[in-house]
């Protein structure tokens, strides 16, 4: 690893160790954010970060790429990783999943001129939605602390470990070519970025920022694991979502606190969220 990286990556831990010394909000503890103090570092330089660039750049890829484009652009990185979800099929047993995927994946590759169009739904090849953060926990695996990684937000141990297996997954970690790789990484990262611009009031007006994005991440994830896959999958989990937010309300007289920054896999919504898949790793 470079000199350089070394020293960026060194640096950016200090900055979260020292940054996590500072007083947690009063009240109960969560039981299941047993490392709140660093994941609040965390969620702080995440913030910046997402104020300062990622924010900034997403509103501007939505202003200056047409709406068209953008269904495009979204089409091609949801086949292209359809590998995913067709493996997480196949682990959890859903054999008729997999076979519905497998032809989603062959039409649009075909007739959806790589991607860019989506003929299968219309052909009633609902798009699925599975992760190995999804499969492990359908397998009895325990979810683990809650945990905030930087650049991309909320997780738990279990997604982690998910996020890692998924990114073997798809063939865009098999691209040789640097340059095609990371830009075609950085496009994925802002258009995933730009989905959730319309969340950003709802996160913003959180009393507490840090605990909505909390339970958020994690009663999207329990449905996930828990619930059933279904068309309105989406609408379930905006609902969850606005329920926790209802839950962390500032009550009145209550000072604001400080905005949100939103994931990017995720993408956590894997891409957190309410969409279907956070940003990966």
């Amino acid at each position: 690893m470079p000199s350089t990286i070394r020293t960026s990556l060194l640096s950016l831990c200090l900055l979260l160790l020292t940054a996590g010394c500072a007083a947690l909000p009063t009240g109960k503890r969560d039981p299941r954010d047993p490392w709140e103090r660093v994941n609040r570092a965390t969620y702080r330089f995440n913030d910046k970060f997402d104020r300062a660039i990622a924010r900034p750049v997403a509103r501007g890829y939505r202003a200056a790429t047409p709406h068209v484009v953008q269904t495009g652009i979204r089409n091609v990185y949801d086949n292209v990783d359809t590998p995913i979800v067709m493996l997480n099929d196949l682990l959890q047993g859903q054999f008729k999943s997999f076979a519905s995927d497998t032809g989603r994946l062959l039409v649009n590759t075909t007739v959806g001129i790589g991607g860019l169009l989506d003929p299968a739904t219309a052909l009633g090849l609902e798009k699925n939605d599975r992760d190995f953060g999804q499969t492990l926990g359908k397998w009895g695996v325990g979810s683990g602390p809650y945990l905030v990684l930087p650049f991309l937000g909320p997780c738990d141990v279990r997604d982690s470990f998910g996020k890692l297996a998924d990114t073997y997954s798809t063939p865009r970690t098999y691209i040789k070519n640097n340059y095609w790789y990371w830009s075609l990484w950085l496009v994925e990262k802002v258009d995933a970025r730009s989905r959730f611009l319309d969340q950003d009031r709802l996160i913003d007006n959180a009393y507490d920022a840090y605990a909505f994005l909390r339970n958020a991440y994690r009663q999207h994830r329990d449905f996930k694991v828990n619930g059933g896959q279904s068309a309105s999958e989406e609408e379930q989990e905006l609902k969850l979502m606005e329920e926790a937010g209802e839950d962390q309300q500032a009550p009145q007289g209550a000072p604001p606190q400080s905005s949100p920054q939103s994931s990017p896999q995720s993408s956590q919504p894997e891409q957190p969220p309410p969409q279907s898949s956070p940003p990966r790793v």
